[in-house]
């Protein structure tokens, strides 16, 4: 069976979400977060150019993106907190609440519908054990219903973590989850 990947994934930096559990400070004093934050700023033209990829980053190491977080970056970036807040809570790629190692969102638009996504949606929330919007009992997982993932001819669309996976079938949901489940570092084989 062969995968497709959506043109939007391609080139793109896939986020290590392995930190996230034990990490603890100020992300910005930490040798990456140093790195991170001086590749962006000799990369943008202004500092504020540079909030997308900050936010990013800081969603990397921790999972999410908490207010203090968002004081953090503004710092970093002499911006405003409430200017990082508006553009975090604007975005819906940013989680503002913690999610598990895996955040797998369904598709449930009309393309994806007519494509069993109802049934997608039901088969992941079976096989993690959560209830949707929730964490799973071991971290691994949190299951959502998307409103559109903007692949609407490779339907039923899936994003895990910053991934696409196309064409999901209800059939496939167990396989996907197996992967899932026994994939270290976020990653996963399907």
């Amino acid at each position: 069976m062969s995968r497709r990947i959506h043109p939007a994934v391609v080139g793109a930096q896939p986020f290590q979400l392995t930190a996230r559990a034990t990490f603890e400070g100020p992300i910005f004093e930490t040798e990456e977060g140093k790195h991170r934050l001086e590749a962006a700023l000799s990369r943008y033209p202004t500092k504020q150019a540079a909030l997308l990829p900050m936010l990013g980053f800081v969603q990397s190491v921790k999972g999410w993106i908490e207010p203090a977080d968002m004081v953090e970056v503004a710092e970093a970036l002499d911006l405003t907190p409430a200017y990082v807040h508006s553009i975090a809570t604007f975005y819906t790629m940013y989680n503002k609440h913690p999610v598990g190692r895996h955040f797998v969102q369904v598709c449930t638009n009309i393309s994806c519908h007519l494509n069993r996504a109802e049934e997608v949606l039901r088969g992941f929330l079976a096989e993690t054990g959560t209830r949707e919007g929730e964490i799973s009992e071991d971290g691994e997982f949190t299951v959502i219903e998307a409103e559109c993932l903007g692949a609407c001819g490779f339907a039923t669309v899936v994003q895990v973590n910053d991934r696409y996976l196309e064409d999901v079938t209800p059939e496939r949901v167990p396989e996907i989850v197996a992967s899932l489940r026994g994939a270290r570092g976020g990653a996963g084989a399907y």
